[in-house]
């Protein structure tokens, strides 16, 4: 099925969902696109849904939301429902943003982002735009530039607001986010942005996201998911930074400053070593110290 430009869809365009709701196959509903740029408000977060009122129920996810030229113009992922059926609101990935993924897929085998390397503030308002001497700008306003990274590169400096991207207008943190988010990397792109009042543009390289902490944890095991580790002082094990709540490694029973002493019986140093221990295992029993107490508990 050709792929439409998704960034030329409009409030308003009609439009079909194809499906397999409730099982019952090859199932076309119509509607209109209801809005754009719809996401959950999750910080980081790679969401620019299509909503739509055609009405999509369980089943239909990973279907097609065709355009009147029969061209896709997003896959059906989602729908918002007190009940489980259609109420009229549903969520479809963009075309471009799908393409964007199946072309890394293809060339990497997975999905590598793009980064800026910038920190964005989630609002800005336009009281915060005021107080800038930035009236009425609309945009996404850095906060911090990575040192080294594309941003840094490019002459980008923290209190500078993006205005554009590629010529595209940006009126938010997260249509910045979704809109490098796609890029390639080694990408060149053309950055509009506003500082101290005075529009200009630069030039930036799409960088690699560069590993972090919470992301070594994941590779270490699933369990460990949502933490961070630090080798601990004097190879005395392995620092348990931070948990964020409600993530795998919470729900595992690990909080902030445990520190790892072992693995089933394997006595644990320092991360290598942790990464080994748990190489390929499902389950196991991990011991900690915590203050005062030595704990041995299940995890998996």
């Amino acid at each position: 099925m050709p792929l439409a430009d998704s960034s030329k869809a409009e409030v308003g365009d009609f439009v079909l969902a194809i499906g397999n709701p409730f099982a019952l196959s090859h199932t076309v509903t119509s509607g209109i696109i209801s809005a754009l740029g719809r996401s959950d408000g999750s910080n980081d977060s790679y969401q620019d849904f299509i909503q739509t009122d055609a009405p999509i129920n369980p089943g239909n996810s990973g279907g097609a939301l065709v355009n009147l030229q029969g061209q896709l113009v997003g896959v059906n992922t989602a729908i918002f429902s007190g009940s489980g059926g259609n109420i009229g609101i549903g969520f479809a990935i963009p075309s471009n943003m799908v393409k964007a993924v199946m072309t890394q897929l293809v060339q990497y085998g997975e999905v590598k982002r793009g980064m800026l390397g910038v920190q964005l503030a989630n609002q800005f308002t336009p009281d915060i735009a005021q107080s800038l001497g930035l009236e009425n700008a609309k945009g996404a306003l850095v906060s911090e530039v990575v040192e080294d990274g594309a941003a840094d590169k490019a002459g980008i400096k923290a209190g500078d607001v993006i205005t554009s991207i590629n010529g595209r207008t940006i009126g938010s943190a997260s249509e910045l986010r979704n809109s490098i988010g796609i890029l390639r990397i080694g990408e060149k792109v053309e950055i509009g942005l506003l500082r101290e009042g005075k529009p200009r543009r630069v030039t930036a390289v799409i960088g690699e996201r560069a590993a972090t902490d919470a992301d070594t944890a994941t590779q270490i095991h699933p369990a460990f998911e949502g933490a961070t580790f630090a080798n601990a002082d004097g190879g005395a094990g392995v620092l348990v930074q931070t948990v964020a709540a409600n993530s795998p490694a919470a729900q595992a029973g690990l909080r902030a400053n445990d520190v790892i002493l072992g693995i089933g019986r394997d006595r644990i140093s320092n991360l290598d070593q942790l990464r080994t221990a748990v190489k390929n295992a499902n389950a196991f029993a991990i011991t900690i110290q915590r203050g005062r107490s030595r704990l041995v508990f299940p995890i998996g």
